[in-house]
């Protein structure tokens, strides 16, 4: 389409006179803008600027912009690491019940004992899972849970008079885990990883010492593979008195089939956002409770609900040793309702099947790729794998042109160059939500861009060819942002 007839549809609408809405008379005196606004916020202009639209068009302006969003509820989404999956409506319809979108944080605690009750509720079934001891709900996304983590192993050290200021982090690791142990003073140490993709035990071995405070390990890891050494390595630090931390980003890979307390995890984040079941997109919402064993009970956030012996739930602010606050209030409360009516809806035995289906679906994928890309790692994966584009590198479209051609079949990217130890490295996450006609359409469209790739490279080397918005220059862009649209330019 014509850019001058493209950019007249979508924005160049206004028409004078065109009125969008009808409103009553106004039963409020008239007042003088001058005397209650100073004149330097006034615009020149007023409000000359301003669109006149009727009704249908200003509705047909958004729904056609909608129209363009790519969005889990209108295209897959294979988006590892970040797990953009399907959000079963009775959530949001449960977030949205009156008696929780609508309390005040600040009302009396006998005023909301439901929710309360829901968040005490939603505690005891994430330490359940989890195999620890207790949760904490505050953290409001995954990264700020790392933070809050580390917060809590600091201070237990502190309280038993040890300086560990030294923290483990496989070179497979999320990029948040070195970010919040430099946000909390600590330094970080690198731990290899081995052919098979598995930490390497005799790294491990030779990195610990007395000031190591924790390892930071995310189990599966990051190139969908479940660390059978586990047990092992929680040994390895429990004998050198370090704690092992687990980053509970894949945690729907094992929900219902194995808990983290059972395999030596001392401490652990969960993303609510990921594994339960919220909307995530777009930066947001997300919340990132925290769940610990016993010994490190009394470091936990405040406040924490509880439960008193007549039954009623109150917020505990009244623990000696807590790290405090860390956020406003008590946490992602919207995100918190969510979690809890996919848990029940679920059941056990619902959310054991999460993680079976989530596994069978990556597996799956992976098997019938793997004669057209590059598998890395030996199969079976857990929930995600990766794949290497070098094969096609050699032709000259690299993983970033795979992932915009994509988008002319309606698929929205998967991660690309991460994890950094594979080059070329697309990580695919379809979720346990996709039907098995979506998962056999991924592999037709990512098997017919393989073969594109040898029969004309320059087809996907310039893709996209059926997006509103072609190739950008995407690092001009982030250097010099214009978020602003202005008429006529």
């Amino acid at each position: 389409m014509n850019d001058n007839i493209e950019e007249k549809l979508i924005f160049e609408q206004s028409v004078e006179g065109a009125c969008g809405v009808k409103l009553p008379e106004s039963d409020v005196p008239v007042i003088n803008v001058d005397d209650c606004i100073s004149g330097e916020l006034i615009s020149e202009n007023g409000c000359e600027e301003l669109p006149c639209l009727s009704e249908i068009q200003l509705t047909r302006h958004f729904v056609r912009l909608a129209s363009r969003m790519m969005s889990v509820d209108g295209n897959f989404y294979p988006l590892g690491s970040c797990t953009m999956k399907y959000n079963p409506k009775i959530n949001e319809w449960a977030s949205g019940l009156e008696g929780f979108c609508s309390i005040h944080p600040y009302q009396d605690t006998e005023d909301v004992q439901g929710a309360l009750e829901l968040m005490h509720s939603l505690r005891v079934y994430l330490e359940r899972i989890a195999g620890l001891d207790e949760v904490c709900l505050s953290p409001a996304a995954g990264a700020h849970g790392e933070l809050t983590a580390v917060k809590v192993i600091r201070a237990y050290y502190e309280d038993n008079g040890q300086k560990r200021d030294r923290v483990l982090i496989p070179d497979s690791a999320h990029g948040t885990n070195p970010a919040s142990c430099a946000l909390c003073g600590l330094h970080t140490t690198v731990v290899k990883s081995t052919e098979e993709g598995l930490v390497d035990l005799q790294d491990l071995s030779d990195k610990v010492t007395e000031q190591t405070a924790a390892l930071m390990i995310t189990n599966p890891n990051t190139l969908g593979l479940f660390d059978r050494n586990i047990a092992e390595i929680a040994k390895i630090l429990h004998d050198k008195g370090a704690q092992l931390y687990l980053d509970g980003a894949n945690m729907n890979a094992i929900i219902g089939r194995v808990r983290p307390g059972d395999f030596g995890v001392d401490i652990m984040h969960y993303n609510l956002h990921k594994t339960f079941s919220t909307p995530h997109g777009c930066g947001g919402p997300g919340a990132g409770p925290i769940a610990v064993a016993e010994h490190l009970r009394p470091y936990l956030p405040v406040p924490q609900v509880e439960k008193s012996e007549d039954g009623c739930y109150f917020l505990d602010y009244d623990r000696g040793k807590t790290i405090g606050q860390v956020r406003s209030f008590y946490g992602q409360f919207s995100v918190l309702v969510r979690a809890y009516a996919y848990i029940r809806s679920l059941g056990a035995k619902g959310l054991s099947r999460v993680s079976e289906y989530a596994v069978l679906a990556a597996n799956y994928l992976a098997k019938n790729l793997e004669t057209h890309y590059t598998l890395p790692y030996a199969l079976p994966c857990m929930h995600e794998f990766v794949i290497s584009a070098d094969r096609q590198k050699s032709r000259g479209v690299r993983a970033l042109d795979i992932a915009k051609r994509l988008l002319d079949y309606g698929i929205h990217p998967p991660t690309m160059y991460f994890p950094l130890i594979v080059p070329e490295c697309i990580m695919i996450e379809p979720t346990e939500t996709e039907p098995i006609e979506v998962l056999d359409y991924f592999i037709e469209v990512m098997q017919k861009i393989a073969n594109e790739v040898l029969s004309e490279p320059e087809l996907v080397h310039k893709a996209p060819w059926t997006m509103p918005v072609r190739r950008v220059d995407e690092v001009k862009a982030a250097r010099e942002l214009n978020l602003r649209w202005t008429k006529g330019a």
